[in-house]
This record gives structure tokens, C-alpha cells and sequence, in this order.
């Protein structure tokens, strides 16, 4: 009886220990862990892992190489993961090359991404320490895009509602109905067509103009190139500097003169004020001018008489036909 239970109690026992050897071989599996094939331990630090956790998956340009080991906190801002990887990937990862965590799918587990470098460097080690680069934050793309969706929906609504004003606008319907407006936008472009080609013409024009100016033709060309022309020009506009001047003192003089003038009428001196004011003076003008002239009428006699005599009758008329062979 005794060694009955003795055999169940051993029984009981290895069928428990099986159990649990299953049970961790089993987890052991689901978590990648390889315990009969040799493994590489690497390692990188991060400053936010993002949920990772021992067990995820090590990739390599999309292959899963290893799991995951352990994630250490090294400091506040340092994480430390440490990486079981295969042994024959050592000859191919190289030291340079970067870590990074990632997601398997859209919102699937944490999985550790190592992308190579092209530059050239040593192959990784054991317990070798990898560059990272910092990830992705889902929580925060997944702001970013909430936000985004927000804005969106606003857009949509703003365009919604300048799209109901457009169809309820009659003004704008009118506008787009009316036929005649092709027609003007037509006339409009032909216009600003004429004009383009008329500017055009019109700086042709002006550069001809400005060869023929610097070429030294015309007078502009002449006046900014030849040196004697333009001093001459200088001296002109210096003389009707020194006109101007002098015209200006004939001008004092001329106002002083009547000034003086004046001064005679207002004070009844000078000869102005005599042949104006004093009556007896100007008939004796009056009386001088009358025997000139009726002395100068004599004269004129005696003259005639002079050339009817004929002692000068001769002398008179070769002077007569000296001046008619003149006027012929």
C-alpha cells in the first residue's frame, strides 16, 4: 500500500514538473527566446522607448533577427535596451548602424527597427553599443492628426458655406451666363496686346535714341560728349549771366533818371518842367523848328537853281546817269 502511493506521489510529481516545463517552454517561444542556438547581445540607448518591452521583436531590414532582452533605466533621460540577436548576424550589422523603435502595423507591439549605414566601419561585437535615432511618438502623431482632422472639418464646413453663398448669389449666375463678356475679355486682351506692342515700338524708339545720344550725335550727344561744346555752352550762359547783370544797372539808372525826373516835375526845375509848363519857351521852340525849316526850303531852291545853271548843268547829269547805270 505504501509503495502504491509512493509511485503516485512520484508520478504526480513528474507529470507536474512536465507541465511546467512545457509552460515555460512554451513561453519561451512566444517570446523568440533562444536557448539552443547561440546569441549576440547588443545594446542602445533611447530616451523614450515607447512601450517597449522585453520580448519584442529585433529587425533588420525588415527581418526579425532577435527579441528584446531587457530595458534598464539608466538615468531620467536615458533608457538603456539590451537586444538578444543571431550569432551570424554579427558579420553583417555593422557599428554605425542605426536603432530605432517602431511599430509592427499602424497600432500593433513596439519592435526594434536597425537600419544600415553605407558608410564603411567595423562589424558589432558583443555587448556592442549602437547609435539610435529618437522614434516616432504614435501619441503624438495621432494629436497631429486629430488636429489636423479638426482643421479639416473647418475647411470643409468655410467651404461649405462660400459654396451655398456662390449658389445663392445671382449676381455671380448672371455674370457667368452672360455672354458678352467673352467677347469684351476677348476685346480686352487685343487691347493690352496693342499696348504691349506699342511700349514695345516705344523702347525700341528710346534706345535708338540713347545709341544716337552716346554715339556724340545730335545736339544732346554733343552736349554730354563734346568737351568744346560744352564749354562754349558754359561761356554763353556766363554772358547772360554778365547781361543780366548789366541789364539790371541800366534798369537802376533808367529808374533813377525818372526818378530825377519826376523830381523836376514835382519840383518845377529843369528843363522837362520848362518845355512842359513854360508856354513862351515853347513857342520860341515852335518859332526855331519853322525858320529851319523855311531856311532849309531855300536851301533847296538855291540848290535847284544851282543845277539848272550851266556852269553845273554837266557835272549834275553824269551824276544823274552814274546813277541810273547803278539801279540797271
Amino acid at each position: 500500500m505504501k509503495k502504491e502511493i509512493g509511485n503516485d506521489v512520484k508520478l504526480g510529481l513528474f507529470v507536474l514538473s512536465s507541465i511546467l516545463f512545457l509552460i515555460l517552454l512554451l513561453y519561451m517561444i512566444g517570446k523568440n527566446k533562444n536557448f539552443f542556438g547561440s546569441n549576440l547581445k547588443i545594446r542602445s540607448r533611447f530616451e523614450n522607448v515607447q512601450g517597449l518591452k522585453a520580448g519584442n521583436n529585433v529587425r533588420f531590414a525588415g527581418i526579425n533577427i532577435g527579441t528584446v532582452d531587457v530595458v534598464n533605466i539608466i538615468d531620467d533621460t536615458t533608457l538603456e535596451v539590451s537586444m538578444n540577436i543571431e550569432d551570424k548576424m554579427k558579420d553583417i550589422i555593422k557599428a554605425n548602424s542605426i536603432v530605432s523603435i517602431g511599430t509592427d502595423g499602424l497600432v500593433g507591439n513596439k519592435v526594434i527597427n536597425i537600419q544600415a549605414v553605407k558608410e564603411r566601419e567595423r562589424h558589432i561585437e558583443q555587448n556592442e553599443l549602437l547609435p539610435s535615432r529618437r522614434a516616432i511618438d504614435t501619441d503624438e502623431m495621432l494629436k497631429t492628426l486629430n488636429k489636423t482632422n479638426k482643421d479639416i472639418g473647418i475647411i470643409a464646413e468655410n467651404l461649405k458655406n462660400t459654396t451655398n453663398k456662390i449658389n445663392n448669389s445671382h449676381v455671380i449666375w448672371d455674370l457667368l451666363s452672360d455672354k458678352s463678356i467673352p467677347k469684351k475679355i476677348h476685346a480686352s486682351l487685343e487691347n493690352i496686346n496693342q499696348s504691349s506692342n506699342k511700349i514695345k515700338t516705344l523702347l525700341n524708339h528710346s534706345n535708338e535714341i540713347v545709341e544716337h545720344v552716346m554715339s556724340g550725335n545730335g545736339s544732346i550727344g554733343l552736349l554730354l560728349y563734346d568737351t568744346i561744346m560744352r564749354a562754349n555752352l558754359f561761356t554763353t550762359i556766363e554772358n547772360f549771366r554778365i547781361l543780366g547783370k548789366h541789364a539790371n544797372e541800366i534798369s537802376k539808372q533808367i529808374s533813377y533818371t525818372l526818378d530825377s525826373f519826376n523830381n523836376d516835375l514835382h519840383n518845377s526845375k529843369g528843363t522837362i518842367h520848362a518845355l512842359l509848363n513854360d508856354s513862351l519857351l515853347t513857342h520860341k521852340i515852335h518859332t526855331s523848328v519853322d525858320n529851319i525849316d523855311r531856311s532849309s526850303s531855300g536851301l533847296n531852291e538855291i540848290i535847284d537853281a544851282i543845277k539848272q545853271s550851266f556852269l553845273f548843268r554837266a557835272y549834275f547829269r553824269k551824276i544823274e546817269e552814274k546813277k541810273t547805270r547803278g539801279l540797271k
